[in-house]
């Protein structure tokens, strides 16, 4: 919150401001878009980052972007490869390496759990992804390079100042809500009094972006993530091998790794003295686990790394800001279309914080990149319903699939003592599964479950003796 500020103008209302356009502020926004609910969405950069960042793409993300019909194009910008880690001694000596799980499923493991897997996709391709769907709703203007210069938090909504960068013009708006999105050192907190909990500079990394032709090094052995001894991590960033490379260094010493001695590196943990390096672009940064004291000051409410910051340990940054703007989105969505009472909106917390919790302190463990699948996927799926194969008027879906913005009615086979009477809630959709896959899901005889948007069930009911509303 900082320039120049010319006599300001008023220019309206709209339900719901967001401000930032990182994965938190973009997951909100199409969650809101796709509930019809009219969003303004500012953003202080005038493009989006064309860093890597984060390239984990989880099971859960991946089953969000597949019901925004986004699966396709988001693995468009990705690699091929195992989520699981690998140790060697080079990368040319990759073949007598060893693994290490990461807690995310091998495609194995998750065409079991789900429709879907994992995914390997760098963030500066992902966010795009998301703008453009967004762009492509309707619902949501966008404002790039506007910058948010005040908020005053008033007991009916938000009065927001906006400054357009290039011009030095100032509006304000009025709003409902406004979801705060802008990142780790978010105003919008610091100007509430939300303080961050947590350590800050825990360690000190260098990376960089480049290309160079590893992937004929390490052939068939394709993963997520690359630990060589002594000399760093690489992470596959896209396609045509691109490649982020990283290592741990004295904070006195960031200064001394210009693009000569990052090249040196690479050749040394490749193995390779003369391989050829294409260094794109390269940066500090320290390592924070850091939890807001609170998600939500009266009609706003923190998202994504402005609630919460993780270290890269665990890769668990960029899905917890999807799925935690996922959830407030709807939440939102559901009270300003009049489904649900304000009450609602205090859920986004209470059920948010133990997640983000439990990935901020992972990510402070000096070995929380090593963790079995077993042990995170509950953090990760977040007690969605089972995923289960049924055959359906659009031929062969999934249970995750037949999921709507309002409420959804799983029964067995003989629906007929099962209604849906929506008074003045969200509206309720039947679905009628066959014996075996309503079992899966944990109805018996004539039951039924009430499952929410983001898979969570509402309410099970063992027998037909309640009809649902």
């Amino acid at each position: 919150m900082s320039g120049e500020m010319r006599q300001a103008t008023h220019s309206g209302e709209s339900p719901v401001v967001i401000v930032g356009a990182g994965p938190a502020g973009l997951a909100a926004a199409i969650s809101l878009a796709r509930l019809g609910i009219e969003t303004i969405l500012v953003e202080r950069r005038a493009e989006l980052s064309s860093l890597p960042r984060a390239t984990a793409v989880s099971l859960r993300s991946m089953e969000l972007m597949r019901s925004w019909g986004l699966e396709d194009a988001v693995r468009a910008g990705g690699v091929d490869v195992e989520w699981r880690g690998w140790q060697s001694q080079t990368l040319a000596t990759v073949a007598a390496g060893s693994m290490w799980p990461v807690g995310i499923p091998t495609r194995e493991q998750a065409a079991v759990l789900s429709p879907t897997a994992p995914a390997c996709v760098p963030q500066d391709h992902l966010e795009p992804v998301l703008l453009e769907h967004l762009r492509s709703l309707g619902a949501a203007r966008v404002h790039l390079h506007t910058e948010l210069m005040g908020v005053e938090n008033r007991p009916d909504g938000v009065e927001v100042a906006l400054r357009d960068v290039p011009t030095g013009d100032v509006r304000t708006l009025r709003a409902r809500y406004l979801i705060a999105a802008d990142g780790a050192h978010s105003a919008i907190r610091t100007s509430l009094g939300i303080a961050m909990r947590g350590p800050d500079g825990l360690a000190h990394a260098v990376t960089t972006v480049f290309r160079a032709p590893l992937w004929r090094l390490v052939g068939e052995h394709r993963y997520g993530i690359y630990s060589v001894d002594g000399a760093g991590t690489f992470l596959p960033a896209g396609r045509g091998d691109r490649w982020v490379y990283g290592t741990w260094v004295d904070p006195q010493d960031v200064d001394g790794y210009t693009p000569e001695r990052f090249v040196r590196r690479i050749r040394a943990g490749a193995g390779i003295g003369d391989l050829e390096v294409s260094i794109e672009r390269s940066g500090a940064f320290s390592l924070a686990a850091q939890l807001a004291d609170r998600f939500r000051a009266g009609n706003v409410f923190l998202a994504g790394d402005a609630a919460h910051r993780v270290t890269p340990r665990g890769g668990t940054g960029m899905n917890t800001a999807i799925r935690g703007g996922h959830a407030l989105g709807w939440k939102l969505g559901w009270v300003l279309r009049g489904w649900a009472g304000a009450e609602l909106l205090d859920t986004y917390e209470a059920e948010w914080r133990p997640i983000a919790a439990h990935n901020v302190a992972r990510s402070a463990d000096p070995g929380g990149s090593t963790r079995e699948t077993a042990d995170e996927l509950h953090v990760d799926l977040g007690g969605r319903i089972p995923h289960v194969w049924v055959h359906s008027d659009q031929g062969r879906v999934s249970t995750l699939d037949l999921l709507t913005p309002g409420l959804t009615l799983f029964t067995g086979p003989d629906s007929s003592p099962w209604e849906a009477h929506p008074d003045g809630g969200p509206p309720v959709t039947v679905r009628r599964l066959d014996a075996i896959s309503a079992r899966s899901i944990g109805i018996r005889g004539r039951g039924a479950l009430l499952v929410r948007p983001d898979g969570t069930p509402a309410q099970l009911w063992a027998h037909e003796s309640t009809a649902a509303a």
